[in-house]
């Protein structure tokens, strides 16, 4: 299995995690990457800690389109309320 594959399943399984529970992941692992430590935990907090802040950024640029795009419909008259009298 090359890197992407294993990259694009690590993206798949985030994706199922509630955004709820990740903030609070990442509460704790802010606090973890303030104190830096030149070891490996320290690399690995930190890649978890933006891992997580993705799924925050991910979800906010998408319900902002989403409410965007539901603006833009709303405004589309599905038809004409003026007719022709004679």
């Amino acid at each position: 299995m090359g890197i992407e594959e294993v990259l694009l399943g690590l993206a798949d399984r985030v994706l199922d995690f509630d955004e709820a529970s990740l903030a609070q992941l990442q509460e704790k692992y802010l606090k973890k990457v303030s104190e830096f430590a030149p070891v490996r935990e320290w690399e690995r907090d930190m890649i978890l800690y933006f891992l997580i802040n993705s799924v925050r950024v991910k979800n906010k640029i998408f319900n902002e389109n989403v409410k965007g795009h539901v603006r833009s419909e709303q405004h589309k008259p599905s038809r004409s309320l003026l007719r022709i009298v004679k």
